[in-house]
């Protein structure tokens, strides 16, 4: 009994530092470019065959196809990508993450694990060196060598099957049901991947359990097939908070590995001869490449590539009717098609703040855009106060109410970045945007209050002289353009000449306040009479003010435009 704990503590500690080695090169390689793997994601999906290149090369470099796929999910949801390009992107993905099997599989061969301790030492010193980039290189060598040195605890951990026959003897009766033994097989292998929440730590299991005699290239293949279907179970957590077109993302996810698994059952046995033959031409062509004292884990790398590929090649074509199949399948709900806030900042996973961090752009875009709506639709009812304008009250009511459940999720989403695993300029953008979304819902809730004191001035005729009104209407128009100027700059960073029109937008704001207040108080003077109107004419060129003064702070805490 003892023995069995410490086998089961050494098998789960060597997969523990696999994983964790695997998490740093991804996270590192987040750091470095994620800003560009984000740009990649949102404009090299214009087809379908750009779209299934795009999931290829970010999941290479990524080493994680979970990454990937819960990036597609949050760009779907974000509306970045439609359903039918997310299809492919996905389909790109799948084949990315084989990447995984031939560096376990060149693991086993070459014995890296032996360098491993040399790499990351190398690794340690960089990462404390100055220079994000330094860092960030150092990271990585430290995740790859921990990846081999996890990789080569596992192997020395699991039991060989030659000094431990009794031990295959489980194996080899979950073999002897025919067909019904594929499909256990491939259940294994789904539910071990739910489990580690990892396919490429499923991956380095089977791999390494096939090495040592464990399993056959049947077996193993089989468990490899059950990995597909289990990965997709990251994409479906991901898109349980998220709306709609974000859920049939993930479904089309499981669609896509769930057909080709189906069709792979039926014909296991004539494709993976096909495969042992393309292994025997490339092992007779280039005997170098591959070495025959490991030959299963590269004949299992080899059937994961060519699975997928087959599968591509297989499914390609039928882009849009999948996309059609998971429509039917995840019908529409109403108020869910144009959602007012981004639930799917809600669902934050660690480790993917750098890919996701788009949408909290996207998110910091729509809350400016409110404000933006707030004011003017505030303008139109001060503009009439003449004509009934209830319906422009209840949306400007329904408006700060969107806004302020959109800051929440984004304050949230945002605190959450500054504490997880991203780069230091994602980072600082995080804590950027956290002060902008702070100023923005300060703008909505000053259109909020000067629209209730428009109503009581509309239900007690509180009004001043129509030259008054027309200058307080103008003056709105003045603000609405400076609202306008830090609305166009949400997006991006902003400009030393932004900087100087912001000055120059809030001095002629304050000015036109002082002036308005002078008049009033000279009206207030000779009609005594009016005060009541006067003072909430004042009140509202003193918010129009303030407004100014959030919208300067706003275009302050943006990020700024390199030099």
């Amino acid at each position: 009994m003892h023995d069995t704990l410490m086998l089961l503590l050494q098998v789960l500690g060597a997969l523990g530092i696999f994983i964790f080695g695997m998490k740093l090169m991804s996270e590192s390689i987040l750091k470095f470019a994620g800003e560009r793997l984000r740009a990649i994601m949102s404009s090299m999906t214009t087809n379908r065959f750009a779209g299934i290149l795009t999931g290829l090369f970010i999941t290479s470099l990524v080493q994680s196809s979970s990454a990937t796929t819960v990036m597609v999910v949050s760009f779907v949801h974000a509306q970045l990508l439609t359903l039918t390009q997310s299809i492919g992107v996905i389909m790109g993905a799948n084949l990315g993450t084989t990447i995984t099997a031939w560096i376990v599989s060149a693991g086993f061969k070459f014995s890296l694990a032996s360098v491993a301790i040399p790499i990351i030492g190398i690794g340690v010193v960089l990462s404390f060196l100055k220079g994000n980039k330094l860092r960030h290189f150092g990271n990585f060598l430290t995740g790859f060598g921990l990846l081999f040195l996890g990789l080569g605890e596992l192997k020395a951990s699991v039991p060989d099957v030659k000094n431990n026959v009794e031990m295959l003897e489980w194996v080899t009766q979950l073999s002897s049901y025919g067909f019904f033994s594929l499909i256990i097989f491939i259940l294994m292998g789904t539910a071990l991947t739910v489990i580690v929440q990892s396919s490429s730590a499923a991956m380095a299991i089977t791999l390494t359990m096939a090495s040592l005699g464990w399993l056959n290239f049947e077996q193993s293949a089989a468990i490899i097939l059950g990995e597909n279907i289990g990965t997709t179970i990251t994409a479906f957590l991901a898109s349980l908070p998220a709306n709609v077109a974000a859920k049939r993302a993930a479904r089309a996810h499981f669609m896509f590995n769930i057909i080709g698994v189906t069709w792979m059952l039926f014909l296991i046995v004539p494709f993976s001869k096909l495969v042992l033959w393309v292994y025997d031409i490339v092992s007779s062509a280039a005997p170098g490449f591959i070495l025959k004292d490991n030959a299963l884990t590269t004949q299992l790398a080899l059937f994961h590539t060519m699975f997928n590929l087959f599968n591509i090649a297989l499914l390609v074509a039928f882009i849009p009717h999948i996309a059609k199949l998971v429509t039917r399948m995840v019908a529409d709900k109403e108020g869910d098609s144009q959602s007012a806030t981004f639930r799917y900042l809600r669902s934050f996973s660690v480790g993917t703040g750098e890919l996701n961090f788009k949408e909290a752009t996207q998110a910091l875009q729509q809350l400016g855009n409110l404000t933006g709506k707030m004011f003017k639709s505030f303008i139109e009812i001060y503009d009439h106060p003449e004509k009934d304008m209830s319906p422009q009250v209840k949306e400007i009511d329904s408006l700060e109410k969107k806004a302020n459940a959109l800051t929440d999720e984004l304050t949230e989403y945002l605190i959450r970045c500054t504490s997880d695993e991203v780069s230091e300029d994602t980072r600082k953008r995080a804590y950027s945007y956290l002060r902008v979304a702070s100023e923005l819902e300060e703008i909505g809730d000053c259109c909020h209050r000067m629209t209730n004191r428009a109503v009581r001035r509309y239900k007690k005729g509180r009004l001043v002289t129509q030259t008054a009104e027309r200058e307080v209407v103008q003056f709105g128009n003045l603000v609405a353009r400076f609202i306008d100027l830090y609305s166009s700059k949400l997006s991006t960073d902003v400009s030393a000449s932004d900087m100087e029109l912001t000055i120059d937008f809030e001095k002629a704001i304050n000015e036109k306040r002082k002036e308005l207040r002078k008049r009033s108080v000279n009206r207030m003077i000779e009609s005594p009479e009016n005060v009541k109107p006067e003072l909430l004419y004042v009140d509202i060129v003193n918010t129009f003010e303030r407004i100014a003064n959030h919208a300067r702070n706003v275009m302050q805490g943006l990020p700024k435009q390199l030099d």
